[in-house]
């Protein structure tokens, strides 16, 4: 089991950087930020770009992996994005996870000022985005048109340090977006898919377990090869409630057969509210147990 850390783009760098480090040093195995523009009530607080805080946390971290959680189509476009995700996999020396989701509603796909798409419109974007991407950050010279996005010529000089590319780690619930996955990724994230306590909550990450199983095995591919990260925090009870707790939501994640979870540096209030020494305490006292787990 591998365990990562996500830690929200909302503090300066002169504050935040501390937690990049701390992370890296207490040996977390991946730590993550949230790729929006602005997100649910905190888009009236401070908010920064996640490739920029990513690519500063790659300077001051040394092995930890560095993620998107996760990138989607609401504001990028696949020829400009490459570059980013070059830039920062090289900074990194090849550390670079790239989660990639279709995007929801809010305010993401409002600011801009375009029309909110639905679910089927937004996965059919999506599935053109993860595919042009896909090809432009393999090959130098990609030229494709779809219905959504388009790219004459879009170069990947000098390509990324990890070869083929970076690895995608595609969100997915719903078939089509986990037909997706067993295309293009190299792992999958879930949050479930809901629940009003936390017993119905991975009653749902059960079954979306299980479809992602007859998805690989529909198309011939060995789920052995396939990472499977959950976030803990999409449950109705957040994972670092204490110690004790975070140990039992791991142990139940190893055995639906998640290779990696991802829990939330605790915040002073609203989302993912905790007290941050029960992540010192995880970290410090828990971390090496659970990663064997």
């Amino acid at each position: 089991m591998r365990i990562g850390i996500v830690i929200l783009p909302d503090q300066r760098w002169s504050e935040s950087q501390r937690r990049w480090r701390q992370a890296d040093e207490w040996g977390f195995d991946h730590a993550w930020t949230y790729d929006h523009l602005g997100w649910r009530d905190l888009v009236d607080g401070p908010w920064f770009d996640s490739t920029t805080t990513l690519t500063a946390a790659a300077t001051v971290t040394s092995r930890i992996r560095l993620g998107t959680l996760v990138a989607s189509p609401n504001f990028r476009h696949p020829a400009a994005f490459a570059r980013q995700i070059t830039a920062l996999d090289d900074v990194s020396g090849g550390r670079v996870l790239l989660g990639l989701g279709a995007g929801g509603i809010g305010f993401d796909s409002a600011v801009l000022g375009g029309e909110t798409l639905p679910p089927r419109q937004r996965v059919d974007r999506f599935a053109e985005f993860t595919e042009l991407l896909d090809l432009i950050l393999r090959q130098d010279g990609t030229t494709w048109r779809g219905e959504w996005f388009a790219a004459v010529d879009a170069r990947n000089n000098p390509g990324c340090v990890q070869q083929p590319r970076v690895p995608f780690v595609v969100a997915a619930n719903g078939p089509r977006s986990m037909r997706l996955v067993a295309r293009f990724g190299q792992g999958w994230v879930t949050t479930g898919t809901g629940g009003d306590d936390l017993e119905s909550w991975w009653s749902t990450v059960a079954e979306v377990s299980a479809r992602m199983d007859a998805t690989l095995e529909r198309v011939g591919r060995d789920p052995a090869t396939l990472d499977r990260y959950l976030s803990l925090d999409a449950a109705p009870v957040f994972s670092l409630t204490s110690a004790d707790f975070f140990a039992e939501q791991v142990g139940r994640a190893a055995r639906l057969g998640f290779t990696d979870v991802a829990t939330h540096w605790p915040r002073v209030s609203s989302w993912y509210a905790g007290d941050e020494q029960v992540l010192v305490d995880v970290a410090t006292r828990l971390l090496p147990e659970l990663r064997r787990a």
